[in-house]
């Protein structure tokens, strides 16, 4: 028996067909559910500049009976999700703490196995070419994704020019950084449940300019696919209070190492640029690892060429 979808689930799959004033709807449901489940239909359209009978329209077309109906299912999704900690606490409650930590850490360690065995080899390769080709790389993560988002982009710094790091708290701003972005360019956008409308608005900007796309995040149903032609698919669900991005992260530092062995001379003349460049400001210490040695590179055991 199929489970009954949840409200941001039904938004997430119909957002792309919405008109504009729905999507700012839907926008506001999800990055200000605390306020919206509290507020009548006639409030939020006070609020969004939309007359109180579209904020209606946008929960039939949801499917509900009304707004009544949809205020009362998304009464339910906060409700549910202010239930996590609770629901952990009678998980691992009376668990010690090396238990919880092998727990957890066995969990993640699956979320890995499983990610490998479900990878589409064909769609990485077709990252890596993306990323190499491109003019200039777009990277967006938002909220819990933005660390991964801080890794990818420090490392293709050091590979290739052209890394722009979409920081924003808005959809206007994030279109702003973006205004130049054309079919030379490409998107990476990385987005887990609960899937970050501000990136969905990225990448679909980035499609509107068909630029490539590419995006990394968790399964073929995820609305990140609508706008993207390559998906790399990570495992990221709920173990505990947080999402585990032990999986993702891994598909991204693969990304790197295959871009570093693509053009490794590159990436070599950059590290020696920089290495070059702390010394002379001192930037670092003389104590400090060195980079550029004769192991292969990122320490990985790779096989030198003859």
């Amino acid at each position: 028996m199929e489970l009954e979808k949840d409200v941001i689930q039904i938004i997430d799959e119909r957002y792309p067909k919405m008109s504009k004033s729905h999507k700012a709807i839907a926008r506001f449901i999800k990055e200000d559910y605390d306020q919206a489940v509290f507020m009548t239909a006639a409030k939020i359209g006070e609020k969004l500049s939309v007359s109180e009978s579209t904020v209606v329209r946008f929960a039939s077309g949801l499917g509900y009976d009304g707004y009544p109906e949809f205020q009362k299912k998304l009464a339910e999704w906060v409700k549910n999700k202010l239930n996590v900690v609770q629901k952990v606490s009678s998980k691992y409650g009376k668990s010690t703490q090396s238990e919880i930590l092998r727990s957890v850490l066995t969990a993640d360690m699956e979320k890995i196995s499983d990610t490998l065995h479900t990878m589409d080899p064909v769609a990485f390769d077709a990252a890596v070419n993306v990323i190499l080709n491109a003019k200039t790389i777009y990277i967006v993560g938002i909220r819990s994704c933005e660390p991964l988002a801080d890794f990818l982009s420090f490392y293709l710094n050091m590979i290739r020019g052209n890394v722009v790091l979409l920081r924003t708290t808005s959809v206007s701003e994030m279109f702003e950084q973006m205004i130049r972005i054309d079919e030379k360019d490409a998107v990476i956008g990385i987005s887990f449940p609960r899937y970050s409308m501000r990136t969905l608005k990225a990448m679909e900007f980035a499609t509107d300019r068909n630029a490539k796309v590419i995006s990394i995040t968790d399964n073929v149903h995820s609305p990140m696919c609508l706008y993207s032609s390559c998906n790399l698919f990570a495992r990221s669900d709920m173990v505990s209070i947080v999402d585990s991005l032990v999986a993702p992260l891994s598909v991204i530092n693969a990304l790197v190492v295959a871009l570093c062995l693509r053009v490794p001379e590159e990436v070599k003349k950059n590290l020696e640029l920089l290495e070059t460049t702390w010394n002379n400001y001192q930037v670092y210490l003389n104590d400090e690892i060195n980079f550029i040695d004769e192991e292969p590179m990122l320490n990985y055991p790779l096989t030198k060429e003859k």
